[in-house]
């Protein structure tokens, strides 16, 4: 069933977001060319929020210390024994769910 976090508007083409999820969750969400993309908010290196980074393509890049992540998969560019962890979320209509 899921919670609804966010609207799709609410995440700009190209962009991210933070968002505070059920039960203290923080969520990354990504919108790249119109699909939207969820990590954990919390960067695996050094804690930053992957939501406040910036995004190339499908890289997103940790405002903290400059490690970069693809949204889709969560693969990290500069340690790959080091990804961030993927959401499982779905859009339905205008609603982004966390599932």
């Amino acid at each position: 069933m899921g919670t609804v976090i966010a609207k799709k508007g609410d995440v700009p083409t190209g962009g991210c977001i933070s968002i505070d999820g059920p039960d203290g969750k923080e969520v990354a969400l990504f919108n790249v060319g119109g699909e939207i993309f969820a990590l954990d908010n919390t960067c695996p290196h050094a804690g930053g929020p992957l939501g406040e980074g910036s995004l190339e393509a499908t890289i997103v890049t940790c405002p903290w210390h400059g490690w970069s992540f693809d949204v889709k998969t969560g693969e990290c560019q500069n340690n790959p024994d080091a990804p961030a962890k993927c959401v499982k979320i779905s859009v339905k209509g205008e609603d982004v769910i966390l599932e």
